[in-house]
């Protein structure tokens, strides 16, 4: 009741700023948050700056709240750790990249997403399906690229400042310089920090982790027309720490102990990225560039008496050039790239560091006659010290039947080496024996994860009452040929992992309607069908904590645009998910055991923002207003070190209503 007060407190407030009577005014175009191409050959969504203001999105991974292409999910009921899926399956299957360059994998897989903070990002390109071979040969069900603020664009000045009824509170600054002609510079800082632990469903365990980030950046950006030389240079560091477990832990005096249960997640990260590049002066069509990254990620953990420590030291290198043939109907893309990685890793004491590298060279061809029909032919060859010699294809079609309309074809094969324990760090946090059954592969033991993945799509856009509006679906099938499989379904006291025995497959539909209600009134809905299965060696079962069936809504209104940038907007979005398939608890007590099938949900999202001036602006909202909170998220919480203790099992939210509120400045 306190939290509902608090909510309409704050919105009162948030009215009472504005004096004004609201005046119409004409404008000229109403952008969309999220964008989709008819002309484009791959099907992609294009997220900008503008539908990232609609939610909270204190970080990449709470971006997508308001886009159903994605998925969002708790991975456990400990560290709010926010996990991402796409066609069904989780982060690890998606190919995540800064600006191109792989960001997201290895050792950052569990956390890597909160470490970009949401007010840094232009906007994120989401490819459903095989990626391009340009990026790599590890995409499998799909790619997401996030641009970074540029700084030849950025504004001298931002501040965006938030706080939550979690007690999370997080300040974001950007500083930006125009040096020359040629020199642009940016200074991104941001802080967040978490400061009372807090128990809604009164288990003895913080729903949400203590921490602190900082996170600081330094982009440079050259670009000189008159020659055709452009380069980014990014200099980033980053330093987060989570505490979380029982509300009496103290790490001071129970680390690694059974006074009470507990875990620390401390991690280090240094990033360099440098892209050059130039586009020759009498050939605008031919280009080339050289991207090149290097990373440290040093994570420090323990998941009660479970240690877990890794570092990974990693180098990037691709080699990109672009050009035609005959005439810019047929371009193409080739050149070569180099990574290496060092990992030192350490569960529970155990030394399973290794090294891998790779050396690959791509070849991409386009065909697109700009008016119906395109298509992307794209192969790769790679050696690598695990995965050996391997051929990547991949294809993307796109053909306009008729005006206003789009259908889209995809095939390609993804081949990665599966990090089966920083993939699946929430599984430390239980009582579960961690068991790798194969000893032949290269990785663990286990051989090389390889699918390939089949998509169709269609959009088409009409007029309805007067009114713009679109209707699509798409559908896609991934098969694997072998999957390094997580199995959860033999024993509540043990995770198996194990190559493919059998099946797995992870088949994907999405229907989607889109319609513009009034004036700056817009609806946007989406169905989603998942028939994920995999064979276990208990049998075949679908996969964990995936609903299938889900229903997306979201509606949002924006006021007129007054004198000096006075505007009103509003925003909700639905979530509704299906019953889940939950792991196996059938041999636990009765007080910790769950049943087969999770019930049914909602989960509904709300902001309100009120721009007082172009550079001005305050907001408030509201995540899962319904309070919906899920039962036994803490099994075996009345004995964290007994053999029932699981905080993995999470398919709906644990912290319940959440209320947040802030403000954005701006000097430009």
């Amino acid at each position: 009741m306190k939290k509902t007060l608090l909510f309409l407190t704050l919105l009162f407030c948030t009215i009472a700023f504005s004096q004004e009577k609201l005046e119409e005014v004409k404008v000229k175009a109403n952008k969309k948050g999220i964008k989709k191409s008819l002309s484009g050959t791959a099907n992609t969504t294009v997220v900008t700056s503008k539908e990232l203001l609609k939610a909270a999105c204190c970080n990449l991974a709470e971006s997508f709240e308001t886009n159903p292409s994605i998925d969002v999910n708790f991975s456990d009921a400990l560290t709010g750790t926010k996990q991402i899926k796409m066609l069904g399956l989780t982060s690890p299957y998606i190919m995540i990249t800064e600006e191109n360059i792989p960001s997201v994998r290895g050792a950052s897989q569990a956390y890597g997403l909160s470490f970009t903070p949401g007010t840094w990002v232009e906007s994120i390109q989401i490819t459903k399906g095989a990626g391009s071979v340009v990026n790599g040969y590890e995409s499998i069900s799909g790619q997401i690229n996030t641009e970074l603020i540029k700084p030849m664009k950025d504004i001298p000045f931002f501040l965006n400042a938030y706080g939550d009824s979690g007690s999370r509170f997080e300040l974001n600054t950007h500083f930006n310089k125009q040096v020359s002609d040629y020199w642009a510079t940016s200074l991104f800082v941001h802080g967040n920090a978490r400061v009372a632990k807090n128990d809604m469903n009164d288990d003895g365990f913080m729903d949400n982790p203590l921490g602190k980030q900082f996170n600081i950046v330094n982009r440079w950006q050259y670009s000189n027309p008159e020659t055709g030389w452009v380069s980014f240079l990014n200099l980033r560091f980053m330093n987060d720490e989570k505490q979380t477990g029982e509300l009496n832990f103290d790490p001071d005096s129970d680390k690694l102990t059974t006074n009470y249960w507990g875990s620390e997640i401390n991690t280090e990260r240094l990033d360099f990225t440098s892209k050059v590049g130039y586009v020759f002066k009498d050939m605008p069509y031919q280009s080339i560039g050289f991207q090149n990254a290097f990373t440290s990620h040093n994570q420090q953990s323990y998941f009660g008496l479970n240690q877990y420590d890794i570092k990974q030291q990693s180098f990037y290198s691709n080699l990109i050039f672009n050009s035609i043939i005959s005439n810019t109907m047929h371009k193409f893309a080739t050149g070569l790239n180099f990574t290496y990685d060092k990992y030192a890793e350490f569960v529970n004491l155990t030394d399973v560091s290794r090294i891998d590298n790779s050396v690959g060279a791509f070849f991409e061809y386009t065909f697109d006659d700009d008016d119906k029909f395109s298509y992307i032919l794209g192969g790769r060859l790679d050696y690598h010290n695990r995965l050996g010699v391997f051929f990547t294809p991949r294809l993307h079609v796109k053909y306009n039947p008729w005006d206003k309309s789009v259908i889209r074809f995809s095939a390609g094969r993804g081949k990665r080496a599966a990090n089966i324990f920083a993939e699946n760090q929430n599984l430390f946090a239980s009582s579960r024996v961690f068991s790798v059954l194969d000893t032949d592969g290269k990785i663990y033991g286990l051989n090389p994860e390889i699918a390939w993945n089949y998509g169709l799509s269609f959009t088409q856009n009409f007029m309805l009452f007067g009114k713009s509006a679109d209707v699509g679906f798409d559908f896609y099938r991934t098969d694997f040929q072998n999957q390094a499989v997580v199995d959860v379904m033999n024993s509540p006291q043990q995770v198996l992992f194990y190559d493919l025995k059998g099946k797995s497959f992870a088949n994907s539909l999405q229907l989607d309607f889109n319609l513009e209600i009034i004036k700056h009134l817009n609806l946007r809905t989406a169905y989603k069908y998942y028939d994920i299965s995999t064979d276990y060696l208990s049998g075949s079962f679908q996969r964990p904590l995936q609903a299938k069936h889900r229903f997306f809504g979201n509606i949002e209104y924006e006021t007129h645009i007054k004198e000096k940038g006075k505007q009103w907007k509003f925003d909700y979005t639905l979530n509704w998910l299906g019953k889940q398939q939950l792991p196996n608890t059938a041999s636990n007590p009765e007080q910790d055991r769950l049943p087969e099938f999770s019930p049914s949900f909602a989960v509904m999202n709300a902001q309100i923002t009120r721009t007082f001036s172009s550079t001005f602006e305050m907001y408030i909202g509201g995540e899962n207003i319904g309070n919906y909170r899920q039962d036994k998220a803490v099994l075996g919480s009345d004995n964290p070190f007994g053999p029932t203790f699981d905080t993995s099992i999470v398919y709906a939210p644990i912290f319940g209503q959440m209320y947040y509120a802030g403000l954005r400045f701006k000097i430009k």
